[in-house]
């Protein structure tokens, strides 16, 4: 007999995320072990090897791989479901009078009650579902039913509907819920017809669901009873989390305990080859095949769910100390530049391709649901960026699989040309990254945005107007719109002078020194602020000048100016300016026109980065 072929289908579709989800998909699938319900003969007929596995995120992002829209019953997974809406039509203190909520220690078809308070232990065993089937409220039996199958559909996100071949099956051979009804209205559990509660029971466990369909149903729980896709209200907050309590320790039948302490997530699994998880406030999972256990849940989907816990970190006691979404803040270099001033022709080309970069500030304990949600964030913009920056300084805790799918998204951008920066002063990522897979590491955001727009630079830049690294006095803006002969008599007033690496040019408080301009290397401008810490003010590069103010004015330094690298300046020292302001009016005047040009050229970027960074630094 030929193997049936399970394509992967992946609405997410490409991805960090995904490729996980396909990789756990592969991973359990050669699992064949177990067989089919076959008390009921129509699930017997299913295919045995169908395989499905989907994961949902809380605000509707859905990652698949298998036969994720095959349909099949939802069977015992309506449990909670139908749970759910009687607690909303009969309100909480009304149904457990008539139904528990301890674990039950028996079969989930077993004919009884508890002895001490004759009720059935749970919602999650059969004589506790045909219980909550028959506190549904409604006009008559087709209503009452209808209104079952409408909330599924809630929840589900699209209209369901019943397997009549499925339901019939069951009709025929439900013998043992039958007595099971007939029990329950001895001891006036229940007060109607037990046999339209059985058979209300039946019709609910023969609703046709895909894989895709659950694990929405369970990234509604995840949301606090909020259908991610629709925005539709499905059940209130208050009573998704007591269904969510009940699931957690009832869910999984005489496997619940084992299920707490290796996948910790509330769940329910059905006969029918579905197990449906919900990690509160984050995801829902579902999973699809048929081969089933000893305690009636999916071989598969036991095994798919304890591997995405494992991997993602999803254990409900894990926890993150913050909202799931971890991007505090996303944007470009054209509304956050750098401190770097740039020259005209620098600006021209930052301002045509801005869109090229991204800025991504996250925030909180960086943990599955968090990362999730930046790395798909991040993934939607990637084939549009040149460069990234991933700012982690409002990081907590990092989780291993955040680095993981750190280290793969840096891996999947490099392969499509965007280059990667992470802003991590405290090393939070560490040796948990592999290799090179952290890229460029920066001790501060503006020193990574500056990598950023040299990234744009560098590949945007005409060729025609290479950077400006090195020039003579003469070639300075200061000085080369003048007329030769002014150029060479005010050229000849400046004197030359190396500075080295890191070395103080200025400091703070000195007297007027100069005018000095850059003909190659950086200097940075710097001050402190109340708590004494230094910060970069601005940093100036070849073509540029400082020191016009404390010349002109007379004033001292307000700022430090250090030098960033190896700085070669041409200086027109006080006794030079006076003497030319004395002999030679015209020069002076026409050197300050120029300086006063190239500064109005550059003060646009300098007050758009100052207006929008305010007092982050």
């Amino acid at each position: 007999m030929a193997e049936p072929q399970h394509e992967v289908h992946r609405p997410a579709d490409t991805g960090v995320v995904a490729r996980i989800v396909a990789d756990v998909y592969a991973e359990c699938l050669a699992d064949r072990s177990g067989e089919p319900a076959d008390y009921i003969p129509e699930l017997a007929a299913v295919q045995p090897d169908s395989f499905g596995l989907c994961l949902a995120t809380a605000d509707g992002r859905v990652y698949g791989a298998g036969d994720v829209h095959a349909a099949f019953t939802i069977q015992s997974i309506s449990k909670p479901f139908t749970y759910a809406l009687a607690l909303a039509d009969r309100g909480p203190a009304a149904v457990a009078e008539r139904i528990d909520v301890e674990p039950s220690g028996e079969p989930f078809n077993e004919i009884s009650l508890d002895p001490v308070t004759e009720r059935p232990r749970n919602p999650m065993i059969n004589a506790g579902a045909i219980t909550a089937a028959s506190l549904i409220t409604g006009r008559d039996a087709a209503d009452k039913f209808d209104r079952v199958r409408r909330c599924y559909s809630r929840f589900a996100g699209r209209e369901l509907g019943v397997n009549e071949a499925v339901y019939a099956s069951e009709a025929r051979t439900g013998y043992r819920n039958r007595a099971i009804g007939y029990l329950l209205r001895s001891f006036g559990t229940i007060d109607s017809d037990p046999d339209e509660a059985v058979d209300r029971y039946f019709r609910q466990c023969s609703i046709d669901v895909t894989c895709h369909d659950l694990a929405v149903m369970a990234a509604t729980l995840a949301n606090n009873g909020v259908n991610p896709l629709t925005g539709e209200r499905a059940l209130s907050t208050a009573l998704t989390e007591h269904v969510l309590s009940v699931m957690t320790t009832c869910g999984m039948y005489n496997a619940a305990g084992d299920w707490v302490s290796t996948v910790g997530m509330p769940a329910k699994s059905g006969v029918g080859g579905g197990i449906l998880a919900v990690l509160p406030g984050q995801i829902g999972i579902a999973v699809y095949s048929p081969r089933l256990d000893r305690q009636g849940n999916s071989v598969r989907g036991v095994a798919a769910c304890r591997a995405l816990s494992r991997r993602l970190e999803l254990h409900f006691l894990h926890v993150t100390r913050s909202a799931h979404t971890a991007i505090r803040a996303e944007y470009t270099v054209a509304e956050v530049p750098s401190r770097v001033r740039r020259s005209t022709e620098e600006i021209a080309v930052l301002d045509e391709h801005w869109h090229r970069t991204r800025i991504y500030e996250l925030h909180g304990d960086l943990l599955f649901a968090g990362a999730e949600s930046a790395v798909r964030a991040i993934e939607e913009r990637a084939g549009q960026l040149d460069a990234l920056v991933v700012d982690l300084r409002r990081v907590g805790d990092v989780s291993a699989i955040a680095v993981t799918m750190l280290a793969d998204l840096h891996r999947e951008l490099v392969a499509i040309g965007c280059q990667v920066a992470l802003v991590d002063p405290d090393a939070k990522l560490g040796h948990l990254a592999a290799g090179d897979s952290r890229g460029q590491v920066f001790h501060d955001r503006d020193t990574a945005i500056e990598w950023c727009e040299d990234v744009v630079l560098a590949r945007h830049r005409p060729a025609s107007e290479p950077a400006c690294t090195s020039m003579s006095v003469e070639e300075h803006p200061a000085l080369a719109a003048l007329a030769p002969d002014a150029r060479a008599r005010l050229a000849a007033h400046f004197e030359m002078r190396t500075v080295a690496r890191d070395e103080v040019v200025v400091r703070r408080g000195d007297s007027r020194s100069g005018l000095y301009l850059i003909l190659a290397g950086r200097v940075r401008l710097t001050f402190d602020d109340a708590d004494g810490r230094t910060h970069r003010l601005v940093t100036l590069t070849a073509g540029m000048s400082f020191g016009e103010i404390p010349m002109l004015m007379g004033e001292p330094f307000v700022n430090e100016v250090r030098a960033e690298t190896g700085v070669r300046l041409a200086v027109l020292g006080p006794a030079d300016f006076d003497v030319l302001a004395e002999r030679a009016p015209e020069l002076k005047s026409a050197l300050l026109e120029r300086l006063a040009a190239v500064a109005y050229a550059q003060v646009d970027a300098a007050v758009r980065a100052v207006a929008v960074r305010g007092g982050d630094y």
